[in-house]
């Protein structure tokens, strides 16, 4: 399968159904007041920078996000693949992505919040394949159990 990753504007309708794709495979996995979702429109903060997958018809098969906190650290957000495209390796581009934009712009340590429990599981062996090691909890996010927390370092 072709598969392309650009930047884009999170305000579109694909990316819309990505987002209420993720939101609907969460919701059952964890409380809702420990899932952390953004909206398109939060998206849309000039730190974040959305990345999309596209098949080669042009579908919208997956998405990450690198969110810029300053001072060298750098936040991955909403990372998310269809099914039909798991195993594929798409949310492993999309994460090799989101590095090399973290490099360029001198982001020296990378950091996210995902799940801790059943249907996680895809998301930890995406995360730790890519050179990701658990840590504590990150920036603001409570350290409720329910969270799972990942960071990388770059020299």
């Amino acid at each position: 399968m072709s598969i392309s990753i650009t930047t884009e504007p999170p305000l579109q309708d694909d990316v819309r159904t990505l987002v209420a794709e993720l939101n609907a495979y969460l919701m059952p996995l964890s409380p809702r007041e420990f899932q952390f979702q953004m909206t398109v429109e939060e998206m849309s903060e000039a730190a974040l920078t959305l990345f999309i997958a596209r098949d080669g018809t042009g579908q919208a098969v997956g998405m990450g996000a690198l969110k810029e906190h300053g001072d060298g650290l750098g936040e991955i957000k909403r990372m998310y693949t269809l099914p039909q495209v798991r195993g594929q390796r798409v949310g492993a581009r999309i994460l090799e992505r989101i590095e090399e934009l973290a490099h360029k712009r001198g982001i020296r340590r990378l950091v996210l919040e995902t799940g801790e429990g059943a249907g996680f599981e895809p998301a930890w062996r995406v995360y730790e394949r890519g050179g990701f090691q658990v840590c504590g909890a990150v920036l603001d996010y409570p350290d409720s159990g329910y969270s799972r927390f990942y960071e990388k370092k770059f020299a």
